[in-house]
C-alpha cells in the first residue's frame, strides 16, 4: 500500500516530467537500514553520462551528511566489461575493507518502441456515415508521416544493497523508473536522481535533507 502512495505522489509531483517511478519493492525483512558509507554505480558505457548522474546523487547524500563514492572515482573505464563471480566478491570484500555498507546500483533494463497517434487527429471525433466519408477524413493515415509520433520508453532499475560485514549481503530496495523520449540528457538525470532520493526518503532509507532556516530580519 505504501509503494502505490510513493508513485501516485511522484505522478503529481513529476506529472511534467519525462521520468516516472512505476513500482518500488521494500525488503519485508528488513525493518531498518542507514548507509553510512555508499558506493554509487551507474552501470552504462555513456561516461559522461555515467559522471553526471552519480555526481548528482553523490551531492544528494553528503548534504545529508553521508559519505557517498562515485564507482568513476575508484574504478577504471573496465567497469562495463564482463567480471567472474569471484572478481565480483573480491570486489566486494575491498568495499567492505574500505569501509563501505551499501551501494547504490543504477542500470538500464530494457527499451520500448511506441507509436501515438498525433493529438491534432486523435481529439477530431467524426461520424461518418459512409465509407467515402471516412476514408476522406482517414487518409492521411498513409499521405502524412505526422499523423504517428513515434517515441521510446526506456525501462531503468535502481537498486539499494547492504554489504554490511556482520549481515547478510542483500537487496535492501529496488525501483522500476520509466523514462519517455528524453530529449535533455541534463533534466533527464535530475528527474531520475530526484525520483529515487524521493522514493528513498519515503522508505526511510536516506534521511530527508533539512532545511536552513531564514535568518529573522529585525525591522
Amino acid at each position: 500500500m505504501k509503494n502505490i502512495i510513493i508513485i501516485i505522489v511522484m505522478s503529481l509531483l513529476m506529472s511534467c516530467s519525462t521520468t516516472q517511478l512505476v513500482d518500488t519493492w521494500r525488503n519485508p525483512d528488513v525493518s531498518e537500514f542507514a548507509s553510512n558509507k555508499v558506493l554509487i554505480v551507474g552501470l552504462t558505457t555513456n561516461k559522461n553520462a555515467r559522471e553526471k548522474f552519480e555526481r548528482k546523487l553523490k551531492k544528494e547524500y553528503e548534504n545529508r551528511g553521508i559519505e557517498a563514492v562515485m564507482s568513476v572515482e575508484i574504478f577504471d573505464a573496465s567497469l562495463t566489461t564482463e567480471k567472474t563471480e569471484e572478481e565480483l566478491k573480491e570486489l566486494e570484500d575491498k568495499l567492505i575493507a574500505d569501509g563501505f555498507d551499501s551501494i547504490l546500483f543504477s542500470k538500464l533494463i530494457g527499451v520500448d518502441d511506441k507509436i501515438a497517434y498525433n493529438s491534432t487527429y486523435r481529439d477530431i471525433d467524426y461520424s461518418y456515415r459512409n465509407f467515402r466519408d471516412d476514408y476522406y477524413r482517414n487518409q492521411d493515415i498513409y499521405f502524412n508521416p505526422e499523423y504517428y509520433i513515434k517515441y521510446k520508453i526506456y525501462h531503468a532499475e535502481t537498486s539499494l544493497y547492504c554489504i554490511c560485514p556482520v549481515k547478510d549481503r542483500e537487496l535492501i530496495w529496488k525501483g522500476y523508473i520509466d523514462i519517455v523520449d528524453p530529449e535533455s540528457a541534463n533534466k533527464t538525470i535530475g528527474d531520475y536522481v530526484t525520483l529515487v532520493v524521493y522514493a528513498l526518503e519515503e522508505e526511510q532509507l536516506l534521511y530527508k535533507k533539512e532545511k536552513k532556516e531564514t535568518p529573522a530580519v529585525e525591522l
